[in-house]
C-alpha cells in the first residue's frame, strides 16, 4: 500500500502525457511523460510518500514496456527487405553504436551515459534508452539527457532529410530506406518518409522496425559486459592499508562476492528474453489485429509510465550542467549515421 500514492501519480502523469501528445506531433508521449516527471521531481509536491511508489515501479514498468515492444516486429516483414538491406541495417546499427560509444568517452561522458546515447541514436530512440537503462542502471540525469538529444536531433532530421533529398534525388524506396536507417524515433521516421509518398513510408517503417529488433542482441552484449565488469570488480577487492601479505579478503569471501556478482547481473536479462518471445509470437501471425493494437497502446502506456518515473528522479540543475557534452555527442552521432546510411543506400540498396 505504500506504493499506491506514487503509482496513482504515475497513472495521472501517463494520462496527461497521452493527452498532450495527441495535441501536437513534435513530442511523443514518452518525451512528454519524461518532462512531466521532471516538473514533479523538481517541485515541492514530490514528497517521500510519492517517491516510494514512483521509484519502486519505474524499472518494472520500463521492462514490461520493452517486452511488449516485441509485438510490433514481424520477422517475415524484415526479411522481405532482402539480404542487402538487412545487412545494411545491421552494419549501420553496429557502426553507429560503437562510434557513439567512442565519441561519448572522448567528449567526457561516463560509461553509462555513453551507452545510453549509443543505444538511443543507433537503435530506436527513447525505447532503446529505456531498455539499456534496465541493464546498466545509469543515473536518471543521464537518461533524461539521452532522451532529450534523441528528440532534438530526430526532430531536426524531419526538416533536414527531405531538403537534402531534394538535392540528392533518391527515389521513394531508397529515400524510405535512408529515413529508416538515419532517423532515431519511429514517429520521426514516419514524419520524414511520409513527405515522399506511400512507397517511402512503407520502406522506412519496416527498416526502422528492423533497427528496433537489434535491441535484443545489443542488450544481450551490454548485459554480458556488465556481468564481466561486476565479476572483475568482485575478483579484485580493495586491500586495506596494513593488511599482511596484501590479502584483504579470505578466499571464501572473494568467491562469495563473485557468485553474488554473477547472480545480480544475468547473462541475458529476462526482459530481453521476453522481448524476443513477443517477436516470435508476432511473427507466427496468430494474434488478431485488435489484440496487436491493444498491445501497441499498452506498450506506450508502460514506457510512458517508466519515463515519468525516471523524470521524477532527475535533478534539473545537474541536467543543465552536463547537457553540452550530450549535445555534442548527439550532433556528431547524427551526422555520422546519416552519412554512413546514405552511403550504404547508394551502394547496396
Amino acid at each position: 500500500m505504500a506504493w499506491l500514492p506514487g503509482l496513482l501519480v504515475m497513472a495521472a502523469g501517463v494520462t496527461a502525457s497521452l493527452a498532450l501528445a495527441s495535441l501536437q506531433t513534435l513530442l511523443g508521449a514518452l518525451v512528454v511523460a519524461l518532462l512531466l516527471g521532471i516538473l514533479l521531481g523538481n517541485s515541492s509536491l514530490y514528497s517521500e510518500g510519492l517517491r516510494t511508489g514512483v521509484a519502486g515501479g519505474t524499472k518494472r514498468l520500463l521492462r514490461a514496456g520493452v517486452v511488449l515492444l516485441g509485438l510490433q516486429l514481424a520477422l517475415p516483414d524484415i526479411f522481405a527487405l532482402g539480404p542487402q538491406v538487412v545487412l545494411l541495417i545491421v552494419a549501420c546499427v553496429a557502426v553507429s553504436f560503437y562510434s557513439t560509444l567512442w565519441l561519448g568517452r572522448r567528449f567526457g561522458l561516463t560509461r553509462t551515459g555513453s551507452l545510453l546515447m549509443a543505444a538511443g541514436f543507433s537503435i530506436c530512440g527513447a525505447s532503446a534508452v529505456a531498455g539499456m537503462q534496465g541493464i546498466i542502471d545509469a543515473d536518471d540525469d543521464e537518461v533524461a539527457s539521452a532522451v532529450a538529444m534523441v528528440t532534438l536531433y530526430g526532430s531536426l532530421m524531419i526538416v533536414v532529410l527531405p531538403l537534402l533529398n531534394a538535392v540528392i534525388g533518391l527515389d521513394g524506396s531508397r529515400f524510405g530506406i535512408w529515413s529508416g536507417l538515419a532517423v532515431h524515433e519511429v514517429a520521426q521516421v514516419v514524419a520524414v518518409a511520409s513527405t515522399a509518398g506511400t512507397v517511402a513510408l512503407a520502406s522506412a517503417t519496416v527498416v526502422k522496425l528492423g533497427r528496433v529488433l537489434m535491441l535484443a542482441p545489443v542488450a544481450a552484449v551490454a548485459s554480458i559486459g556488465e556481468r564481466r565488469r561486476a565479476t572483475a570488480a568482485a575478483a579484485a577487492p580493495s586491500v586495506p592499508e596494513g593488511t599482511p601479505n596484501g590479502s584483504g579478503m579470505s578466499g571464501g569471501g572473494a568467491r562469495a562476492d563473485l557468485r553474488a556478482a554473477r547472480r545480480t547481473t544475468p547473462l541475458i536479462p529476462l526482459f530481453v528474453v521476453g522481448f524476443l518471445a513477443m517477436v516470435v509470437l508476432r511473427s507466427l501471425d496468430v494474434l488478431p489485429q485488435p489484440l496487436l493494437d491493444t498491445g501497441r497502446t499498452l506498450t506506450t502506456i508502460l514506457l510512458a509510465a517508466g519515463m515519468f518515473g525516471l523524470g521524477a528522479g532527475i535533478d534539473i540543475r545537474q541536467l543543465l550542467r552536463t547537457g553540452g557534452r550530450f549535445a555534442a555527442v548527439g550532433a556528431a552521432s547524427t551526422l555520422l549515421l546519416a552519412g554512413v546510411s546514405l552511403l550504404g543506400v547508394v551502394v547496396l540498396a
